[in-house]
């Protein structure tokens, strides 16, 4: 298997918070970025590690795993940071991300 940056974040958070559900998009294609770039990420990630933690606290945690492709290749994170329960009480569902209204795709 090709060793993508989504391969990355999935590994990486795989390891550092146990998540009971993960899931990583590449949304770059939605972006003013060339073909086959993997620039723009959203991330759903449900851990017990979130329980009884803030949202900024949650992100905060994702950010520090992910710290070195957030400092050069990523230019964009959806976090969607949710415990086991709330997950459970939203049926899975999380926000789309908004269009792209930047780099003159606007």
């Amino acid at each position: 298997m090709t060793n993508t940056i989504r391969n990355q974040i999935e590994t990486k958070l795989q390891q550092a918070l146990s998540p009971e559900i993960l899931e990583v998009i590449n949304e770059s294609h939605m972006h003013n970025v060339p073909a086959g770039s993997e620039s723009h990420f959203k991330v759903t990630i449900v851990s017990d590690q979130f329980d009884g933690k803030m949202l900024v606290a949650r992100h905060r945690m994702v950010n520090k795993v992910l710290a070195e492709e957030l400092n050069g290749i990523i230019h964009a994170l959806a976090l969607h940071t949710l415990t086991p329960a709330q997950y459970f009480e939203r049926a899975g569902k999380v926000a789309d991300s908004p269009e792209c209204l930047g780099g003159g795709k606007g």
